[in-house]
């Protein structure tokens, strides 16, 4: 089992218990929206997020998103890595009937995804060496704007598109986008692949 040094953030306990098969971390739950609430919990969430730094993986409906955006903003954002599980329609074995989005939650997801979107954040794998390597200039929103993806009358078609290629949540804002693709791949990186993708589909 991966051992990750920073605490992971997730919405409830069948999240946590997924989790806690796939790695060896420190995770908290929410308890859904009561957090917004809840100040001792949002005190605790800072002290950790300072301390050891935190993960946030929520799920990739609208109320995940509503309560990342709401961490975004009540976090140092320096010490907050966002995780991204990718949209995947199905429900998980305890419930009934699909959420009203019809996608898996976080305890839905095969371990496999779970290590890859922690991987892909920049979680902090203690078992590994930790080499590190000069910092390239990040993805800005010029850059965004330059390949069409913001400014433009078709840009939120082009920028769904390459959130379903990407295996990205479709609810991620331009801003969400630039700061997941910051996130998951590197300036060099993105624009090889935009490069690849343009040359072969347009986008």
């Amino acid at each position: 089992m991966r051992k990750i040094r920073e605490v992971i953030v997730v919405e409830g306990r069948y999240d946590k218990n997924t989790l806690s098969q796939v790695v060896d971390a420190t995770v908290v739950t929410l308890g859904g929206f009561s957090v917004f609430n809840d100040r001792e919990k949002l005190a605790f969430l800072r002290r950790l997020a300072l301390e050891r730094g935190l993960i946030v993986l929520t799920d990739s409906d609208g109320a995940g998103f509503v309560l990342r955006n709401y961490l975004k903003g009540a976090l140092p954002k320096d010490r907050v890595k966002q995780a991204y599980i990718p949209d995947v329609a199905g429900k998980e074995r305890r419930k009934r009937r699909p959420g009203k989005e019809g996608k898996l939650g976080v305890e839905g997801m095969r371990p496999e995804v779970l290590l890859e979107a922690l991987r892909r954040c920049g979680a902090t794998f203690e078992d590994e060496a930790a080499e590190q390597t000069p910092p390239e200039p990040p993805i800005t929103k010029a850059d965004l704007f330059a390949l069409g993806l913001t400014g433009g009358t078709d840009s939120g078609e082009r920028r769904r598109a390459l959130l379903r290629r990407l295996d990205l949540p479709e609810h991620l804002t331009a801003n969400g986008l630039l700061e997941a693709l910051n996130l998951l791949y590197g300036r060099s990186a993105f624009l090889a692949l935009m490069a690849v993708k343009d040359s072969a589909d347009g986008i």
